[in-house]
């Protein structure tokens, strides 16, 4: 074989691996952005969930006539305003997660302070369906914490993988951006106070 056919052929070999690899690795990146995208439907089922109790809890609240009914307002409202935020998997960038989080923030500040409120009504507190609802948002909000667990890791995988070089390369080219995560809010690493006076 003439020297000039070598040459030829190992260029081509070359040029096909190289088209092969940046295929691959194109096709890797949209595996786990499909990861993080069916994650953050987990994200907001177990969101919805939580929105889903509520009108029940607040009904169930509502029937003892002289509970807050600021309380119960506030709790109406975060709903409202958290279920209005909505949030496409295709836009997850950090600034639109920081505003959803911070709307489900708000809703389960109100929601803590509701049930903080019923330790004063004894009879609320033994109601069955009151506390069926109670284990029910308790376990809604471990739903949650799972699901923004299982998203953050998605996203660091594929975080990971789009700034590796030489992978960076073809993520540049296809247009893969970086996600952004659920961050914990804002003096979450402070012990809650207690107090029992």
């Amino acid at each position: 074989m003439k020297r000039s056919t070598i040459t030829i052929l190992s260029l081509v070999a070359v040029v096909l691996g190289l088209l092969m690899w940046g295929v691959s690795t194109h096709n890797r990146f949209v595996t786990l952005n499909e990861g993080i995208e069916g994650q953050w439907g987990e994200v907001q089922s177990a969101y919805q969930r939580r929105a889903d109790l509520i009108p029940n809890l607040v009904a169930t609240v509502k029937g003892y006539a002289d509970f807050e009914q600021e309380t119960l307002t506030r709790v109406i409202e975060a709903r409202a305003n958290a279920t209005s935020v909505n949030l496409d998997a295709s836009n997850l960038t950090p600034e639109n997660i920081a505003q959803f989080q911070q709307a489900q923030g708000a809703l389960k500040g109100s929601l803590d302070r509701l049930l903080l409120t019923v330790e004063r009504y004894p009879e609320l507190k033994a109601n069955q369906n009151f506390l069926a609802l109670q284990d029910q948002l308790e376990g809604t909000e471990n739903r949650i914490n799972i699901a923004r667990d299982r998203f953050n890791k998605s996203t660091q995988a594929y975080n990971s993988a789009i700034k590796r070089i030489p992978a960076s390369w073809i993520a540049g080219i296809g247009g893969f951006e970086p996600r952004g995560y659920f961050e914990a809010v804002a003096g979450a690493e402070a012990a809650p106070e207690v107090s029992f006076e």
